[in-house]
């Protein structure tokens, strides 16, 4: 007998759900049209919201060499260059899926478990068939140049940021130094009863002010940390009683002194770099009693030693007239652990930016950021204070010589995907232009500033621009990504390939063709990541005609998944990403819970991972101690000998293997819309696009678009194959609505639901992303969101003309 698959008629399977198909095609692949405001800016052939014109001729062109009309003219030679290519790629998109979607449904008319084993030949025969798997061209030799160390060479934590808020980017690019012992106290690390190095079980609680049996706790974990990974010759860090720098012939060296009056050093004397301030020897006998903590008459200890570990720094804050230093023995009243080496600065899935007033806010920060001059005024204690960039650090290294260390994160950039559009920008005949092209200009226009050295402070020593690319379907996409950072380099006149490329390995295309992708951007791609998130929405939304999918937190379990998180490791050291570019896992969710953190994240360092990343900079300085406690590089030398994980298991379906209780269902409906209600309101509503939201259990939890993305498909799905029904889904976001508004009850400005969901515009819209998932365009969330936050800032604004 034929394979099924084999009798399917291309046109047959296109027409399978031709209504469908066609809702697709004119919400994703054709270009939204519509007639141009008449107070927009004409510029050539393009018409500009005159908020962004003023951002680009007032913040974004100043300081380039380059004038507000050439801007425009290169944004309009994009467009119609690139504009054609991008709506094939998305049409392709279309067909693809479509196709898809008529294999399933012709396998279950036959009779077929497509859960089975034995139909993962016939699927990888199928998909190559249609042009979903892509040739196998053989081996791909990364190249990529001009790559500053922070993604190349040193293994780190990774943060991610909204853009549209100051005051976190710039808390952002400066956790890239965290106070370890500030971490460690504010955070459940430290348990509410410790137990001491003496052995002493204490009331370590965090309470109103300060407890010092917690501090006590917070040092003793400290000194735990030190012995492991930069142990004595003798004794522990616990006995240390003075640090000072001592030469030895030409070189400096640590020296320490311990309790019982003997000197020790260094198991690893390099482990010591440098040092700063006024640190100098004991002067008094072997009788600690009379050990003087003073470098000269009158003078406390005061300084810095820098220490170095897996490419990682770590500062003794020492400072015997500080509270904590003077009642240490040691005198080390913190350590600064380098902690976020690169910072995302992200457009795109935790911020709610719709129209031009949004995004005009992102951009002006960006520029901020490259151009070292970004401020956020606050008031703390009733005080005026002004947040800005840190500035660089600097020391004396073991020779005498003096030396700097970046003060800052990395700054990284994430565009928006190539499915989006904006109507802040159209064409003389009213289509409006992709986003990303205005985003790719505009963060490259920005980057100008630190790549000439203009700019207050620098970012990239390398002279490089990293921009991250979400949402890319295949290699034809990142070939367009590539194109398109091309023509930016020779509009402003850089060095080819000056703009990296990240690529984030989200959706199943992608991963299923990453080394594909990796070919097409060989010369610039400087990070590939795993994001579970958005993965497994567009796993369920590629499979949503195959069957029921498992619950959400089954999701890990599945084979699809095992073989995405070690295949995207396995092809970007195939292909040489070591030495030159990031390998990344995704985000910790739980900003409350870093003991949970700290016990599990490692385990990503484990699978290969050389960053990771993290909601917040206390959680980076805590995630930074795992890179210490694991050598990446020679991890990644023992994964890169094991065999490649199969691309039958990526392309298998998580599908439920058997029947789930009324129980069960019932709860998952209630975690899911509870989830989708509980960040919907806030986006809509309020225009917030990530923080921490609780869940079903009043746990908090970090939401983005790609949480949202995952719970609405997965009800979707289940409303599609009848596991549950409309009424169902209804009642249960009418339920989770009361539940929603008494977690947000004290947040400013907050709009109940429940009391007239029919009325509410954030109810309304999470309710349309379960009732119509199956039709959006690849599971994503954004056109809902985008088109209820426009509606109600279009009331706002309307009532205030009134």
């Amino acid at each position: 007998l034929k394979p099924f698959w084999l009798e399917i008629d291309r046109e047959h399977s296109l027409g399978i759900h031709s209504g469908v198909y066609s809702c697709l095609m004119s919400s994703l692949s054709a270009t939204p049209q519509g007639p141009v405001p008449s107070e927009y800016v004409a510029v050539g052939n393009l018409r500009v919201n005159p908020t962004l014109h003023h951002t680009v001729e007032k913040t974004v062109c100043p300081g380039t060499g380059f004038s507000t009309n050439y801007f425009w003219s290169c944004l309009d030679q994009v467009v119609t260059e690139l504009r054609p290519e991008l709506e094939r790629c998305l049409a392709k998109r279309d067909e693809l899926q479509s196709r898809i979607d008529g294999w399933y449904e012709e396998g279950k008319k036959r009779g077929a478990d497509l859960s089975q084993p034995e139909f993962r030949p016939a699927c990888r025969e199928f998909l190559k068939e249609i042009g979903y798997l892509c040739e196998d061209k053989g081996p791909v030799n990364v190249t990529t140049q001009f790559v500053d160390d922070e993604i190349a060479r040193v293994p780190a934590p990774q943060l991610v940021v909204p853009s549209d808020n100051a005051r976190y980017v710039l808390n952002a690019v400066n956790a890239r130094w965290g106070s370890l012992y500030d971490a460690l106290y504010g955070f459940d690390v430290i348990p509410a009863y410790a137990v001491t190095s003496s052995g002493v079980e204490v009331n370590a609680s965090k309470g109103g002010g300060y407890n010092p049996m917690r501090g006590e706790a917070v040092i003793d974990f400290a000194n735990g940390f030190l012995d492991e990974i930069a142990p004595l010759t003798g004794g522990k860090w616990s006995q240390v009683c003075r640090v000072w720098p001592k030469y030895v012939g030409t070189v400096q060296r640590l020296q320490l002194l311990l309790e019982d009056g003997s000197t020790t050093s260094l198991r690893t004397p390099s482990l010591f770099v440098g040092s700063q301030g006024n640190l100098g020897p004991p002067d008094a006998g072997p009788n600690t009693k009379k050990i003087s903590t003073s470098t000269s008459p009158c003078v406390p200890d005061q300084g810095r030693i820098f220490l170095k570990h897996n490419g990682l720094y770590l500062i003794l804050e020492i400072d015997r007239s500080h509270p904590i230093g003077k009642a240490a023995l040691s005198g080390i009243k913190d350590i600064t652990a380098e902690s976020a080496l690169t910072a995302i600065l992200d457009m795109e899935d935790s911020v709610s930016a719709v129209d031009a007033e949004d995004k005009c806010r992102i951009y002006s920060n960006i520029c901020g950021i490259f151009s070292g001059t970004l401020e956020a005024p606050f008031l703390k204690d009733g005080k005026a204070m002004t947040r800005r960039m840190r500035h660089d650090v600097w020391y004396r290294d073991d020779k005498g010589n003096t030396c700097t260390i970046p003060g800052r994160a990395l700054a990284l950039v994430r565009n928006v995907g190539h499915h989006m559009f904006t109507d802040m920008v159209l064409t003389a005949d009213g289509k409006q232009v992709p986003e990303g092209f205005v985003d790719c200009l505009v963060t490259t226009a920005a980057a100008l500033q630190d790549l000439r050295g203009t700019g207050r402070l620098m970012n990239s020593r390398e002279g490089s621009v990293y921009i991250v690319k979400p949402k890319q379907h295949g290699p034809d996409e990142v070939a367009l990504t590539s194109r398109l950072f091309g023509r930016a380099e020779e509009f402003f006149g850089l060095r080819r390939n000056t703009i990296k490329m990240g690529i984030m390995d989200e959706e199943r295309r992608t991963s299923a063709n990453l080394r594909e992708c990796l070919r097409q951007a060989s010369e610039r791609v400087f990070f590939i990541n795993t994001g579970f998130l958005d993965r497994t929405g567009d796993e369920i939304h590629t499979c949503m005609l195959a069957g029921p999918v498992v619950k959400k937190a089954d999701m890990k379990k599945q084979n699809w998944i095992q073989s995405y998180e070690a295949g995207n490791v396995d092809v970007g050291l195939h292909c040489g990403l070591q030495g030159k570019a990031q390998i990344g896992k995704g985000m910790w969710a739980k900003p409350d819970s870093m003991k949970d953190m700290l016990d599990g994240k490692i385990s990503e360092l484990m699978a290969g991972a050389s960053t990771a990343w993290v909601p917040s900079p206390a959680a980076a300085t805590l995630h930074s101690l795992h890179y210490h406690h694991v050598n990446v590089p020679e991890r990644q030398m023992q994964l890169a000998m094991r065999p490649a994980a199969k691309i039958e298991l990526l392309l298998e379906p998580p599908l439920l293997a058997q029947k789930l209780t009324d129980e069960e269902i019932g709860h998952e409906l209630k975690e899911n819309a509870q989830s989708i209600l509980g960040y919907v309101v806030r986006w809509i509503d309020l225009g917030i696009g990530c923080s921490k939201v609780p869940d079903l259990s009043n746990v908090g939890l970090m939401e983005d678009r790609a949480t949202l993305r995952i719970s609405s498909q997965l009800m979707a799905n289940w409303l599609h194959h009848g596991v549950v029904s409309e009424m169902q889904v209804r009642e249960t976001f009418h339920e989770m609505a009361k539940l929603v508004d008494q977690q947000n009850a004290r947040e400013p400005n907050y709009i109940p639901m429940s009391t007239n969901p029919e009325q509410s515009p954030a109810f309304q819209a999470a309710l349309k992303l379960v009732l119509e998932g199956k039709k959006a365009p690849n599971g994503y969330t954004e056109y809902t969101l985008h088109e209820f936050r426009k509606k109600i800032k279009g009331d706002v604004t309307l009532m205030a003309k009134m």
